[in-house]
This record gives C-alpha cells, structure tokens and sequence, in this order.
C-alpha cells in the first residue's frame, strides 16, 4: 500500500463496454476493468494502489489526496472522500496495507 497504516475509502463505479465491466474511482481519475463486476473492482483497487504508491515516490501522495476532495482523519490516518452534490455512487472500497 502506499502509506504504512494509510486506509482510503473511495468511490467506485462500475459500468458495462461491450463484453467488459469498467470501473473507475473519478476522484482520482483511475479506472480498470475485468470479464466480471468483481473483477473490475479488484482490478480498481490495485490499480488505485499502484497510483498512490507512485504518489508517494514522488511525494505527492498527500496533495494529490487533498486535491481530490479527501480528507485526513486523525488518528488513524485514515482519509475519506468529502461527499460533494454531484457524487453518486454506492460502491466503495477500503484500501489496506
């Protein structure tokens, strides 16, 4: 994971193209896709870590974070996306290391 004890609860949505399930956290503007719905939020979920651990590398992780609209939560460091009117979506994920 990108920050030892860092835990992200993000949206997730998830549509059908063709044959394939395409899901996409647009806060973060990461998206993935697999042959079934579980599969593309399982592929979500990696490829939203590998976003943010390259984040991190390039020690941006906690600007980019805020610039998506999420917010730290203390103690545990956890962040949490800042419900704004125009956020739909029932399916979220939670990121752990």
């Amino acid at each position: 994971m990108a920050e030892k004890g860092l835990y992200l609860k993000f949206r997730a949505e998830v549509f059908q193209e063709d044959d394939l399930y395409v899901a996409i956290c647009p806060e973060l503007d990461v998206s993935s896709f697999g042959a079934i719905v579980d599969e593309a939020k399982g592929s979500l979920t990696e490829a939203v870590e590998a976003f943010l651990e390259g984040c991190q590398h390039l020690g941006t992780l906690e600007e980019v974070l805020q610039e998506a609209g999420f917010s730290k939560q203390e103690p545990s460091k956890a962040y949490k996306i800042l419900r704004r009117p125009d956020t739909v979506g029932p399916l979220q994920n939670v990121l752990r290391d």
